[in-house]
Parts: structure tokens; C-alpha cells; sequence
């Protein structure tokens, strides 16, 4: 057995041979897969097989469409078949919102190049004859779904990497993973210590137990997952006889997924009275075993298949297949480098192996290799999930995951289960004051607030919900007198150290500030990507002060880590420092009626030490509102003080409570982005305008500047802009394609609703060299074509004299 390698890959399922292949691929053959009983142990053998394209994540969706697209390649490789079946499949929608999903999800496709369509009923029964249309309204039709043999796909993968350089350890089983002081790893397995400069945890169902050699906790719960396969089905047979095959049929209203098996069918279910496995931890024993079989918990969605496909019923069962597979609290891969240690690497979680294992492979082999991966990989990054989740959340909510796997996912809808985990002090003052809650990174966040008889929940809706109204109040409040919010969903870090100025000015693309100023500031990635939107405040010669998005916290720590530098201290101090927002035009009259402490001479962009009430604050002059506005922070122990002395004064003014939605209505007003809308690491600062904050002129090698000043020289192919959209109860969400002189030619970025201007508002990307003001375009919104225009001048304080005042 090798003891040295480059990377040792633990886990022999799909998933790890694909990264295996993809690190030959991009040139990497001292690797190493280390197995400890034989390929496809585990999930991969007894897998349905199946692969699509449909993903609520265009990201995710794309990296499925090149995991399907590459299994020719691999055959043309290796001379191995993996068994490919490219049948096409169909997703049934019973009920408007499901077929509003469809339609929304047709529409990204539009500009990602897939060949989907939405299909009738009756289109339905000569795609797919065995499906009883009863109540259907359309379907999507996929021509890429299909499936494949599970074994021969992964001994494709294996065969390939070895042809490339790689080396493979069966019967090797993993007993620790050490680090050495140099960051690399010693692997102690029963066959001896091996050396590596890399660990890669690919280890499925024991993804939970390697990563505890390493103290990690990786936030995976395996399920018991059922699927059967029927004797042969005469209308199968019949169509098989004619030279054809059946396609894949997905039906999220019996939460089932059916394809031809032989002359038979095969028909899974993601039933309501799941179990999950292993609560206490996967057995080093388990491998090529199955479940015994449990019919009773899916004997109802077994009625409904019948029903469904009425030929089931009269079809004998061969097999029934029982096994475990694993997954996260929100059903997405766990990819990356893990936060908080050297050269470790996750490749865990992926349920949807063969939909998804090619583009995982593909994607961590380039993160290892070039450092940073092609596209947004947010999505699956393991670092979405932080030290703030345990095996206690993550069980409840894999389950819910579970359950909703074929249920419509809405732009709008919070998951309830696990909830709520963290809160801050004013939770129950909130709550006491009708507050209806979302939230992120596992912290309960105000959405709205509902008055007298509204309802506290949101009605999930591809269209304008029942949160219209108590939005539109909220944004009236801080447009007309003065609105109040926490600042809790800020992630915040203290920068200290003599070589603080200096590490922040290699680190951050824009101008660091002088002590007492605030600046707006990307972060870059080396190839020019956003990977960061940051306000910098100077606290001190050697103190800064950095905020940016909440859910982001694990990966700007990851970054910070990974760039760290000697004379410098990063702290992530996002709930150790809380307090609220207020803005609007009564905004500076509430705060100098507050402190004695003089704080109305202020100017945009100045942050200031003052006492308001009884509490000692950080006040910084800046709004997301693009309003007159304040960010006064303070420790949580007296967050509830300082609300007392804020709301009572603010009630002489007006004031009112306001959340998040309404918060994405009034940054809609000044065209203001997002963080993992308008900015991520899909986008340069070059296209969406954040270049106007980088400072081309300071005296600095900042990370990202060589692919920043490349783009600024040669401009970018294409223009974050806005439209004002005609459309009816539907407002842009993000993805809808653009239709420019009847092409597309762009697609959202991000929408809504603006209550201040009373018009529905699209940000979207499109050919630079279209970007005039007045353009005519179309938007895509749930299958209508809707009238849009751009415009340029923002909807509210166009001159910017507000925020300024």
C-alpha cells in the first residue's frame, strides 16, 4: 500500500470516485481513494439510479446537467458501460402551485440552455401511457432524465481515475485521521499510516463518524429510503416489444418517482411516516446489507400510486429494495473546505449521487486545485452551516427534509421544524407585537408584523402573499416618519492589530477608512469573483469593525483564516454585539432626543461613540434603506434598554416596527443589491457596479486586483440593470429570463414589489451593449410575458439628498 499521497479521498462510493477522477482530470495522478470494504459499499450499490436535471438552484442544476452529459464521456474512457438510459421523465402538477413551480422553473431553464417543456395532459399520456391524468393540469418534460446501473457508473469513475494515475485501497478501513503541525495529515488505517497533504471526508453513511476523528461535526442524518420493482407490466412489455422505453414520471402529489425497470417498473417513495437510521451512529459493520422490509409505511403512498398508475396494481412485486441514505438539514451537499481546519475537505451528503456526483467531483477537484470553483457553489458549501448547529437541530429538520422532498418549494415559505433554535433578547417583545418569523443561519429573524386579525404565517406563494399589506405599512413608516429594526442579521468582526490597516487593505478590494469613517468595500476572490460585500468602520489606529451578511459567517472565517497574517486578530463577534436600525425622515430627531451626547452633526458615512439612554453604543451614520438612517450597536445584555429608550421617544414620532420584507422592498427603491442575488461569486464587481467601490488607485496587491483591473480595461460583456415591470400578482423573484427583440438575453437577478413607488421592480444582468435607458424588454414571470422597461433613475431620492442630509 502507498503511504504517501497528495490526497486521500476516504469513501469508495460515487461521490468519492468522482472526485477521484476529476483531481486526475485537472492534473492532479499522486491521489489516493482509501475503501474499507468495496467499491459502491454503503448507498451507492442498492441506489435507484436515477438522474434529472430540475433543481430549485440553477447553480445545482447546471452542475446535474454536466454530471449526466459526462457519463458518455466516461464510458468512451474507460470501454465501461454505465448503463445509460436516456428515457426523458415528466414532473406532474396536480394543483396551481405546482404547476406555477414548473412554470418557474421552465423559465430559468430558458437561459441555461436546458431543453425542458411544459406539456398538456394529454401530451402526458402519449410521453408517458402508463399515468393516469385524472386532475393533472400539465407537466414538466425533461429529455435528460434518465437512469443508469449504479456499479458500473462508479467502476467507470474508478477505472478512469486509475487510467490517469490514481490509486485505490479496498479493505482498508480508516481508524484515525491525525494532523501534523504543518497541516498536513497522518491517516492511521488497518493497513498501516498513510501520509497526505490533503483528506478528503467523501465517506457517505460514515461521513458523521470520519469526521469525528478530526472533532468535526458535519450535520448529516441518514434515512431509510424504500423503492420497489415490480414482474413485468404488460404495457411496459408492449412498449419495450415496439423498441421504445417508458420515461421517468415524477409525482410530487404521491410523493413518488416511477421509471421502467426490465420489462417492469420501479417506483420509489418519499413517504410521510419516514424513519430515520442510525440515530446513534452508522455501524462500522454495515456495508452490502438491506433493510428488512416496511411496506406499512408506505402503504399509503402505495394507494396513491395506484391510483396513479393503475397498471401497479395489477403487477406483481419482484423486489423491494430498503436501504439508508444520507442527508443535510436542507437536502443540498456538504462541499468544501471544512472552516476551522487545514487542507480538510468535505464531499458528504450528496443524496442524489448520480444526478449530482459528477458536478461535486468536478467542483472540489477545482476548488483544490485552482483554489476557488467556476460557478457559485453556495448552495452546497459546508460552510452554510456554522457552530451553531448539532446533531439535536439537524435530526428534526433532515426529517422535514425528507417529508418535502417532492413538495413545492416556495420563494417565500419558512420551514418550521428545529425552530426556533437562536434568538435574540427582543424575541418575546417581538413576538408580543405580532412579529411573523423567518430565519437565517439558525436565528429567528422578523419577517413583518401582522396587526389586530392578521394572521401570523405567511402564506407560501409563487405570487403576492398575504404579507402585501402589513409590508406595505412598514415601508410607509420609514419612508414618512421612522422605522426600527434589529441589526442581529449582520455578521460582525473585530480587525485588530498593528498590521490591521494593512491586512484589510490586501484583504478588501475598496478604500479602508480613516479612524471615525465608514466604508463600503467587495472582497474579491483571486480570479476577480465576489466572495464578499463589506462596510469597514475604523474604530482605531489598530481597530476595525466589519459587517456583511449573517449566513455568510463561516465562509468570510474560512477566508479570513486562510489569508490570515502575523500582527493581525480576526473575531467573529456577530452575537456578541446586536442592537437596531432606525431610518427615516424623523430618524436624527428620535436619536439626539436619546443622548446627551452630540450626534446630529453626524454625516453620511460617520460613525461615532455616544450613550443613548442607559446604554453605551457605536452609532454609524448608513442605511440598506436608502433613507436618512443610523446602525446603533450595543452588547445584547443591554439591547433591551436601549429598545425601551428608542421606542418610547420614537412613539412622538411615528414610529413602527419593520422586518425583512419590508427591507427588500426599500432597497428596491435605490437600486440597491443583494448578497447572493446581485453579488456572489457568479458575478465580478465589473457587471454589477460594485467596481465603483474598489480602489483601483491605493498602493496595494489587493487580492483579486490583476482579474479587477483586466475587467476594468477591457469592460464587462454584460450590465446589472433595472426594470420597471408591468405584471399582474406576480413580481420577479430571481431567474426569470429576459426577452430582448424576441431572444433572451438576460434573466433576474433579483425582484419584488416597491410600495414607495408602486411598481413591480426587476434587477437583471443582460449584454452590456443593450443597457439604455428605455429599453423594451419582456420578463418571463410564471409563463406570462410581461412588459419591462429599463430605468435608471432610482425611485426614491434620485439625487441621493436624503441619506446624505
Amino acid at each position: 500500500m502507498k503511504t504517501t499521497t497528495r490526497v486521500a479521498i476516504i469513501g469508495g462510493g460515487v461521490v468519492g470516485c468522482s472526485v477521484l477522477y476529476h483531481l486526475t482530470k485537472l492534473g492532479w495522478s499522486d491521489v489516493m481513494l482509501i475503501e474499507r470494504s468495496e467499491l459502491t459499499s454503503g448507498s451507492t450499490w442498492h441506489a435507484a439510479g436515477g438522474f434529472h436535471t430540475l433543481n430549485g438552484d440553477t447553480n445545482m442544476a447546471a452542475l446535474q446537467g454536466y454530471t449526466i452529459k459526462l457519463y458518455k464521456e466516461l464510458e468512451e474512457i474507460t470501454g465501461l458501460s454505465c448503463g445509460l438510459h436516456h428515457v426523458g421523465g415528466v414532473t406532474l402538477a396536480d394543483n396551481r402551485d405546482r404547476f406555477d413551480m414548473l412554470l418557474a422553473e421552465r423559465a430559468k431553464h430558458r437561459y441555461m440552455g436546458l431543453e425542458t417543456e411544459i406539456v398538456s395532459p394529454e401530451e402526458i399520456r402519449k410521453i408517458a401511457p402508463v399515468t393516469n391524468t385524472d386532475g393533472i393540469l400539465g407537466a414538466l418534460y425533461d429529455p435528460l432524465d434518465g437512469h443508469l446501473d449504479p456499479s458500473g457508473t462508479t467502476h467507470a469513475y474508478a477505472k478512469a481515475a486509475r487510467m490517469a494515475g490514481a490509486t485505490i485501497e479496498t479493505h482498508c478501513k480508516v481508524l484515525e485521521t491525525n494532523q501534523k503541525s504543518d497541516g498536513t495529515w497522518q491517516i492511521v488505517t488497518e493497513k498501516g499510516t498513510i501520509d497526505a497533504e490533503h483528506v478528503v471526508n467523501a465517506g457517505g453513511l460514515w461521513a458523521r463518524e470520519v469526521a469525528a476523528m478530526s472533532g468535526v461535526y458535519l450535520p448529516l442524518h441518514p434515512m431509510e429510503h424504500q423503492y420497489v420493482v415490480t414482474e413485468e407490466v404488460p404495457e411496459i412489455a408492449e412498449i419495450i416489444d415496439a423498441g421504445g422505453e417508458h420515461p421517468h414520471v415524477m409525482d410530487p402529489a404521491g410523493e413518488s418517482y416511477l421509471r421502467q425497470e426490465g420489462r417492469g417498473l420501479c417506483i420509489g417513495f418519499y413517504e410521510q411516516p419516514c424513519k430515520p437510521w442510525a440515530v446513534d451512529g452508522t455501524s462500522w459493520d454495515f456495508g452490502h446489507e438491506l433493510l428488512p422490509d416496511n411496506l406499512d409505511k408506505i402503504e399509503q403512498s402505495i394507494d396513491f400510486a395506484y391510483k396513479r398508475f393503475p397498471a401497479l396494481e395489477r403487477a406483481g412485486v419482484k423486489s423491494v429494495i430498503h436501504g439508508p441514505f444520507t442527508f443535510a438539514p436542507d437536502g443540498n451537499p456538504l462541499v468544501g473546505p471544512v472552516p476551522g481546519l487545514r487542507n480538510y475537505w468535505s464531499a458528504c451528503g450528496v443524496m442524489a449521487g448520480f444526478s449530482q456526483g459528477g458536478g461535486v467531483g468536478l467542483m472540489l477537484a477545482q476548488w483544490m486545485i485552482e483554489g476557488e470553483c467556476e460557478r457559485d457553489v453556495s448552495a452546497m458549501d459546508v460552510a452554510r452551516y456554522g457552530d451553531w448547529i448539532n446533531k439535536g437541530y439537524t435530526l428534526p429538520k433532515v426529517i422535514e427534509n425528507y417529508q418535502k422532498r417532492f413538495s413545492v418549494s416556495y420563494p417565500n415559505e419558512e420551514l418550521p421544524a428545529a425552530r426556533p433554535l437562536n434568538t435574540t433578547p427582543m424575541y418575546d417583545i417581538f413576538d408580543s407585537m405580532g412579529a411573523v418569523w423567518g430565519h437565517q443561519y439558525g436565528l429567528e429573524v422578523v419577517n413583518y408584523f401582522a396587526e389586530g386579525d392578521e394572521p401570523r404565517f405567511e402564506t407560501p406563494s409563487f405570487r403576492r402573499s398575504n404579507a402585501w399589506e402589513a409590508t406595505k405599512r412598514e415601508v410607509k413608516a420609514v419612508r414618512e416618519a421612522v422605522g426600527i429594526n434589529e441589526v442581529h442579521n449582520f455578521g460582525k468582526y473585530l480587525v485588530t492589530g498593528p498590521n490591521a490597516r494593512d491586512w484589510l487593505d490586501r484583504i478588501m478590494a475598496g478604500r479602508i477608512p480613516k479612524q471615525g469613517r465608514v466604508s463600503l468595500t467587495p472582497m474579491l476572490s483571486p480570479k476577480g469573483r465576489l466572495i464578499g460585500d463589506f462596510t469597514v468602520s475604523c474604530l482605531g489606529p489598530e481597530a476595525f469593525q466589519l459587517t456583511a451578511s449573517y449566513g455568510a459567517q463561516a465562509f468570510h472565517m474560512r477566508w479570513f483564516e486562510q489569508n490570515e497574517a502575523d500582527g493581525v486578530r480576526v473575531e467573529n463577534i456577530s452575537d456578541r454585539l446586536n442592537g437596531f436600525q432606525i431610518a427615516g425622515p424623523k430618524a436624527r430627531d428620535v436619536l439626539t432626543a436619546c443622548t446627551r451626547d452630540t450626534v446630529a452633526d453626524m454625516r453620511f458615512m460617520d460613525l461615532r461613540r455616544a450613550t443613548v439612554g442607559m446604554v453605551d453604543c457605536l452609532i454609524q451614520r448608513v442605511s440598506y434603506t436608502g433613507d436618512l438612517g443610523y446602525e446603533i450597536y450595543c452588547d445584547p445584555m443591554a439591547q433591551r434598554s436601549l429598545w425601551k429608550t428608542l421606542w418610547e421617544e420614537g412613539q412622538k414620532h411615528g414610529m413602527k416596527p419593520f422586518g425583512m420584507r419590508a427591507m427588500m422592498s426599500l432597497r428596491l427603491d435605490r437600486f440597491f443589491g443583494s448578497w447572493l442575488s446581485e453579488f456572489s461569486p457568479d458575478y465580478t464587481p465589473g457587471e454589477t457596479g460594485m467596481d465603483r467601490f474598489i480602489s483601483f488607485t491605493k498602493n496595494t496587491d489587493f487580492i483579486g486586483r490583476a482579474a479587477a483591473e483586466d475587467e476594468k480595461n477591457k469592460g464587462p460583456e454584460r450590465q446589472l440593470v433595472v426594470f420597471e415591470v408591468d405584471a399582474e400578482d406576480a413580481d420577479p423573484h430571481a431567474y426569470e429570463p429576459i426577452w430582448i427583440d424576441g431572444a433572451v438575453q438576460g434573466f433576474c437577478t433579483s425582484g419584488g414589489y416597491s410600495h414607495h413607488a408602486e411598481k413591480s421592480i426587476a434587477l437583471a444582468l443582460i449584454p452590456r451593449a443593450l443597457a439604455k435607458d428605455g429599453l423594451e424588454a419582456e420578463i418571463e414571470i410564471l409563463g406570462k410575458m410581461c412588459p419591462a422597461r429599463l430605468i435608471t433613475e432610482p425611485l426614491f431620492d434620485p439625487e441621493g439628498e436624503r441619506f446624505r442630509m
